[in-house]
């Protein structure tokens, strides 16, 4: 099972941007995904977080700027983020809370992380 995230870089404040991440693999069954996000220096922290139950969760500091939604017929989950800030910039990592075809577990799996960087 496999996280592939994309869609970082460079971006003024104020713009835009939407990150993609694609869950592949022998998968029976995907519970939620989400974006973490860590800036330097500091802990990873979650940015946003869906569950196929249709709970979403947001960081109040993103909560009236970002926005999460989930393809489940591609197993692909976005963030689409407006209004960037500087303070935003940090790797993001997309996670999925899933069970695979072998186990009857449920785990939890990230991405590799992507980098997003607001200028001011």
């Amino acid at each position: 099972v496999q996280l592939q995230a994309s869609g970082g870089g460079l971006v003024q404040a104020g713009g835009s941007l939407r990150l993609s991440c694609v869950a592949s693999g022998s998968i029976r069954s995907i519970h939620a995904m989400g974006w973490f996000r860590q800036a330097p220096g500091k802990q990873r922290e979650l940015v946003a977080r869906s569950t196929n139950g249709g709970i979403t969760t947001y960081a109040d500091s993103v909560e009236d700027r970002f926005s999460i939604s989930i393809e489940s017929a591609k197993d692909t989950v976005y963030l689409h983020m407006n209004s960037l800030k500087p303070e935003d910039t940090a790797v993001y990592f997309c996670n999925a809370d899933l069970i695979r075809l072998d186990k009857w577990s449920l785990e939890a799996y990230w991405g590799q992380g992507t980098l997003v960087t607001v200028s001011s």
